[in-house]
This record gives structure tokens, C-alpha cells and sequence, in this order.
């Protein structure tokens, strides 16, 4: 099956983050297909450079960095809602790139299923 994904919410405000890299992971393990990852609203907190958790924390955004590497998940981050968060291309992890919405209207459509994860 191939699923596009919609995470909304930050990295450590609420376990939306955390549960939208978990079933990605283990769809992607399962031989399903993920080819789009839509970070939208405070879900476009997951792509910044500036995160530094405490070292006995997860490191959310490093494990998207990751995902994105071994797998080749295109990483999207609404450009209105970066903006507004204070994201830049100047302080995007690596393997996040900036785009519009029809980023997002384009996965659904070639997608199978939308997961959307987050309000």
C-alpha cells in the first residue's frame, strides 16, 4: 500500500510527532510505500536545525533526518506555517525542503491512504 503522511503537531508538545515516525518506520519496514512526509502547522517544528533535546532524549528531528536518508522520504514543510514559526531554509535540517500545499494535495492524490497524525 502506499500512504502519504500529515504530521501537525511539534516534536515534544504531544506523542502525534513520535507515533507518525513510528508507523512510518514500521510501514516502511513492512514494504509498504511512503514517498511524501507533510509537516503542516506546529508539525513544521520537526524540521528545525535549531532542536537540541537533552542527550537522554530522543532527538526527533535527527530521526526524520535519518528516515528521509535510508529510505528516500521526500520531507515537506509547509512554507506559510515555517514562516510563521520562524523556519527558514537557513535553519531546516538537512533532508526537510520547503514547498506549498500542493505538496500535500499532490501525496493524497498519488497516495493510497492520507495518515494524518495531530490535529
Amino acid at each position: 500500500m502506499k500512504f502519504a503522511i500529515l504530521v501537525n503537531e511539534g516534536p515534544y508538545q504531544h506523542q502525534a510527532a513520535d507515533t507518525a515516525y513510528l508507523f512510518t518506520r514500521s510501514a516502511l519496514e513492512k514494504g509498504h510505500s511512503i514517498d511524501r512526509i507533510f509537516f503542516y502547522h506546529d508539525g513544521v517544528n520537526n524540521s528545525s536545525s535549531l532542536t537540541e533535546p537533552p542527550q537522554d532524549d530522543r532527538n526527533i528531528v535527527e530521526r526524520w533526518t535519518k528516515l528521509a536518508d535510508e529510505h528516500g522520504v521526500d520531507l515537506v514543510v509547509c512554507v506559510a506555517a515555517a514562516l510563521r514559526r520562524g523556519i527558514k531554509d537557513d535553519n531546516l535540517a538537512k533532508g526537510f525542503r520547503i514547498s506549498g500545499l500542493g505538496q500535500l494535495i499532490e501525496a493524497g492524490i498519488q497516495a493510497d491512504r492520507l495518515m494524518v497524525f495531530g490535529d
